[in-house]
């Protein structure tokens, strides 16, 4: 009897699969302006907003109507964004908030719900790295790598999500990277934050689904290099140098996809789009050949690490000593935290 209910349990699961399928097949085909949800009235909140990709996301959402709150530790950012939000006719708030100090966070999400309302659409954007080896990266920096890039969304997601579930609405968006698919030398701190960001995206995805939360949407981002974000640029790629293949991406294309998967209820997106077959690719051949391959993609992803440089935003930076008496952290922080990370 148990045999014959599992041979069932069996059939029915590659009937449904068939079904999903075919549905995801032709919902495929379907123009994706077809498919876009309106977010005017609702309340956005942008992690990192201070300037950079989070900026971009702000002044998207406010062209469409949404209601936009920055939160960033840059206060002359989070200025600079309100001012571009509401010059371009858009409403904007602004708050300064230390991410790595989840009191501060839950602080801010109170004095935000009274002054501005309940976020319906939560952006976690913010990011760091520091483009050491491991074995020279002190340990209070890959604390706050994590705490940044990963325990931060769990505490922004605990402030909001109890409203968003109440009503059955919202979206939570991760802006993670590919590095939270494959391992990249000198980002090993950073890649198990965005592993991490990666796997807190599904996990809560599945606990809402199995709950019924069947409104409360969540998507998780994860591009290659952007362009001009301070970080990085100096990054090296032999399929970039010998071949121009796998350019860096611009920010505002990055944006407008941000905005795309927001708008059509993405489970994920992968940019450049191609490379989703090639993280599958990853666990079909040998280890020998997937890492000749991502050597190949990034061959050095800070060569220039012990010398500090300045960036032209205030995207992600290289760390720089400080001489404030406090120590570097609360330097470095302030330099980085202000934008969301756009590494591989």
């Amino acid at each position: 009897m148990s045999f014959l209910r599992s041979a069932g349990d069996i059939i029915g699961f590659l009937l449904l699969s068939l079904v999903t399928i075919i549905e995801s097949m032709f919902k495929a085909f379907i123009p994706k302006r077809y498919k876009m949800k309106s977010v005017a009235g609702d309340i956005a909140l942008v992690t990192g907003g201070g300037g950079g990709l989070g900026r971009l996301l702000s002044l998207r959402l406010a062209n469409l109507g949404a209601t936009v709150v920055v939160w960033d530790i840059n206060e002359n950012g989070i200025d600079e964004t309100v001012k571009l939000v509401r010059a371009a006719g858009g409403t904007c708030y602004g708050y300064v908030c230390n991410l790595c100090n989840r009191e501060d966070v839950y602080k801010k999400a109170e004095i935000l719900k009274s002054e501005v309302g309940q976020v319906s659409i939560l952006i976690n954007n913010a990011g760091i790295a520091t483009g050491k080896k491991f074995m020279d990266t002190p340990d209070e920096l890959i604390s706050k790598t994590m705490e940044v890039n990963t325990m931060a969304h769990f505490w922004t997601v605990k402030a909001f999500l109890p409203a968003m579930m109440e009503k059955n609405k919202g979206h939570i968006v991760s802006i993670a990277s590919l590095a939270g698919h494959i391992g990249v030398p000198k980002l090993v701190d950073y890649c198990a934050s965005k592993f991490a960001a990666v796997g807190f995206d599904e996990a809560l995805r599945m606990e809402l689904e199995a709950d019924g939360y069947n409104k409360i949407y969540t998507t998780v981002i994860c591009p290659y290099f952007i362009r001009a974000t301070g970080m990085f640029e100096d990054v090296v790629s032999r399929y970039n140098i010998e071949f121009r293949f796998l350019l860096p991406l611009s920010p505002n294309v990055v944006a407008d996809r941000v905005i795309t998967a927001i708008r059509c209820n993405e489970k994920f997106a992968i940019l450049p789009g191609y490379f989703q077959g090639l993280l599958a690719a990853k666990w079909i051949f040998p280890w020998s050949c997937v890492a000749m391959f991502l050597r190949g993609l990034v061959r050095d992803a800070s060569p220039e690490h012990d010398q500090p440089k300045k960036a032209t935003d205030n995207n992600h930076q290289e760390f720089e000593p400080s001489k404030d008496p406090n120590g570097v952290l609360h330097q470095q922080l302030a330099r980085r935290v202000s934008s969301s990370e756009r590494k591989p």
